[in-house]
């Protein structure tokens, strides 16, 4: 069975699918089969794999990164929002059912099944799942139903760790009040803090680094810096496309787009996340808590 590990997130835009991504892609350089997981995402776009089911343009981006093919079993639950009280029910990369937000809360406990059936069935076919977390993980009036951060966590033990968006300001309290939200069993899930986004020098931000440490008892792994990267996690793959070829003035249409290697520009950029990752996160300690045993 595969190893894994979470990564949660302060809010929503913290980082989440970035970090999943470079780490699948980490993970991938190394030598390990490796594939991202969430159990329910919120989303306008989406993505049709091979087979013609429906998932998150995210895990989508993610299983890229990889090195491997969209599958729905990466995504199990997709939502798509209709209004502003409901969605439509994507399972299992097929349209179940419009439900309003109240209705879908109720009916939560109903995919438990669902989203065990697709992770365990990863888990046979790789060595590490890599699972992306939802919003935060602190939203106490939802936590009894909850099914994607700490819920998900549990269903399956994974160690987590969590993302703060330093650009944002209030990061410390971001992480602090996060920790102060869990119960015992979810603050022990907590193996480390990753800081992202930072701009700036890092060396003015270790005495905050070793407080929040103090505070929470919790390890940051390290800071990422901004980054500047053309990795489109939510977008529609074509307007993807059209933005990255408007980026490099290289062509006018996506018509042009046969003029030049955007599968190896889109590579290239994975490896970029990747090596920023890498010197910037302590990736023996991911390891450690993943619980593999580094090939190098």
């Amino acid at each position: 069975m595969a190893k894994v590990i979470m990564v949660q997130g302060t809010t929503s835009n913290a980082g989440k699918t970035l970090s999943v991504a470079a780490l699948c892609r980490i993970f991938k350089q190394d030598g390990y089969k490796v594939v991202p997981f969430k159990s329910q995402n919120m989303s306008s776009n989406s993505f049709i794999t091979k087979d013609g089911l429906e998932i998150s343009t995210a895990q989508a981006m993610q299983a890229e990164a990889a090195g491997i093919e969209p599958d729905a079993r990466m995504n199990p639950i997709l939502l798509k929002p209709v209004s502003d009280k409901g969605s439509q029910v994507v399972l299992n990369g097929k349209l179940l059912k419009e439900m309003s937000a109240r209705d879908y809360y109720n009916y939560k406990k109903d995919m438990i099944p669902h989203i065990l059936k697709a992770y365990n069935s990863l888990a046979e076919e790789y060595d590490i799942i890599v699972i992306e977390g939802a919003g935060s993980p602190a939203e106490i009036n939802l936590k009894e139903m909850d099914i994607v951060n700490m819920g998900m966590a549990k269903l399956v033990d994974a160690p987590v760790i969590i993302v703060g968006d330093i650009d944002r300001g209030g990061v410390f309290a971001s992480l602090a009040g996060t920790m102060l939200l869990f119960d015992d069993e979810e603050k022990a899930r907590v193996k480390g803090f990753v800081i992202n986004k930072f701009r700036g020098d890092v060396n003015l931000l270790t005495p905050g680094l070793k407080m929040l440490e103090e505070i929470t008892n919790v390890n940051v792994l390290g800071v990422v810096p901004y980054m500047n990267v053309d990795i489109e996690d939510e977008d529609s793959l074509s307007e993807a496309e059209r933005k990255i070829a408007s980026k490099i003035n290289l062509v006018n249409s996506l018509d042009d787009l046969k003029d030049f290697d955007l599968k190896k520009y889109k590579e290239g950029q994975y490896d970029i996340l990747a090596t920023c990752f890498r010197k910037s996160i302590d990736m023996d300690k991911i390891y450690e808590i993943t619980g593999i045993k580094r090939w190098r």
